[in-house]
């Protein structure tokens, strides 16, 4: 088995450096760099590390014994001085120890996993703590990350486990005096839990969404100042001002933290009956992205009439009447069919209404989190294995019906195979590249 290095903290050059050794040849790593044998488990020693006698840098070593690591192995971390020759000099220290070579893309948690240490649904909430930028993100990678996604669905699998008890002793003990009815007894079990996993696949979209972020498209017809808000939002010259229409061709994204809550706003071409083939194209894929939303902001110019019926086109959830810095005395009312919608007078140009704008975007995405269960899926890939999950459950009540206890026995089996590939106890082979595949280097 390989032992692996790698640098594990932050690029360089930083104040401190963490390097990270894992496997059967970690002592013999400490040994090589230090001239000594590592301390005592979960102690901090200060060490010279050394390239053949010459000194690289004066740190402090931690050693981790096995099993009691991250991975599962005997691990030492170096904590060295951030600075390149630095690291590099204790990197080129490491890869000449037989046995040590560089590690891959998240292979420490690759084999904190197969090591036993964390299940599939506990790395996957790894990559997205490290990969969090709100605090709503945090959240829920932490709880993932600590094994809520898994207790639930251990929880339905220990279920799952006693049912099939009832149905494997009616197929294997037929001639022995056994209480009537025993897989008429899976019926409240099964049906409790289809109950339960429809109302946790209800969360899917929003796990979802607080993962990758909540999405924002603002659209309307062109020159209402669209681009202009963008820009003011992303802080930065985004997109393209001009007063020439159909300056946008295609959509443009900006990642915002809008009080922990993480928010995709996009930029649409502006809507009209455009001549120009490519702002055809443009137009038509805006519309999709305002379909698609998880918020529609319709923004007309305050004081003038929008000569498109956009409320047909994609109705939006909230109007902003931009411009408020041309207009003189108060604006006119929307259009009588946004009338019932939130307005906001703002200006893309001098910021005026935005944060009222910006407040309500926020409150909007905190309600529906709030209003969320405490666990959600978070990826597709779990909402599809519990898709499939559920299905297998309504077969099996089909078959109850029938005393068909084989064919009980085999639906339930599929949704337990279904729960383990979720979390790594079953058929993950082919889905390790596509969980590890948003690792760093180091991690």
């Amino acid at each position: 088995m390989d032992t692996i290095a790698a640098l594990s903290s932050g690029a360089v050059p930083s104040g401190v450096a963490v390097i990270r050794v894992s496997g059967p040849r970690a002592k013999a790593a400490v040994e090589a760099l230090t001239g000594r044998a590592p301390p005592k488990p979960g102690k901090v020693s200060l060490r010279v590390f050394r390239k053949g006698g010459e000194p690289l840098d004066k740190g402090l070593l931690v050693w981790f014994a096995s099993p009691k690591s991250f991975t599962g192995e005997d691990v030492a971390e170096f904590q060295t001085h951030g600075g390149r020759a630095v690291v590099d000099g204790v990197l080129a220290a490491l890869s000449e120890i037989e046995g040590v070579r560089f590690a891959e893309a998240g292979e420490f948690s690759k084999q904190a996993f197969l090591n036993g240490r964390l299940d599939l649904t506990e790395v996957e909430g790894l990559a997205d703590l490290v990969n969090a930028e709100t605090s709503l993100q945090r959240r829920q990678a932490l709880a993932q990350m600590s094994g809520a996604l898994a207790e639930l669905y251990e929880s339905w699998r220990g279920r799952l486990i006693r049912a099939l008890g009832f149905v494997e002793a009616e197929i294997d003990f037929s001639d022995e005096d056994l209480p009537d009815g025993l897989t008429g007894e899976t019926v409240p079990v099964i049906s409790k839990l289809i109950e339960e996993v429809r109302g946790h696949l209800e969360g899917a979209h929003l796990g979802e969404r607080l993962r990758d972020g909540f999405r924002v498209a603002i659209y309307g017809a062109p020159n209402v100042g669209k681009s202009s808000l963008l820009n003011r939002l992303a802080e930065r010259d985004v997109a393209i001002v001009s007063e020439q229409p159909g300056t946008t061709r295609d959509f443009l994204e900006v990642h915002l933290n809008l009080g922990g809550v993480p928010v995709t706003v996009v930029d649409t071409a502006g809507l009209r009956s455009a001549e120009d083939e490519i702002e055809r194209i443009g137009v038509a894929r805006g519309l999709v992205q305002a379909s698609e939303a998880d918020l529609r902001l319709l923004v007309m110019e305050a004081g003038a009439g929008d000569p498109v019926d956009l409320y047909e086109t994609a109705r939006p959830h909230v109007v902003a009447l931009n411009k408020s810095d041309l207009m003189a005395g108060s604006p006119p009312a929307t259009q009588k069919e946004l009338a019932d919608l939130p307005s906001f007078l703002i200006s893309a140009k001098e910021g005026t209404g935005i944060g009222d704008l910006l407040d309500f975007i926020s409150k909007r995405f905190r309600e529906r989190v709030e209003a969320a269960p405490a666990v959600v899926p978070t990826r597709i890939r779990h909402r599809e294995i519990l898709t499939r999950y559920e299905f297998a459950l309504q077969r099996a009540l089909k078959v109850v019906d029938k005393e068909s206890p084989d064919l009980l026995a085999e639906e339930l089996r599929q949704a337990m195979w279904a729960l383990g590939e979720i979390t790594g106890r079953a058929g993950v082979e082919d889905m390790l590249d596509v969980v590890f595949k948003d690792f760093c280097i180091g991690k």
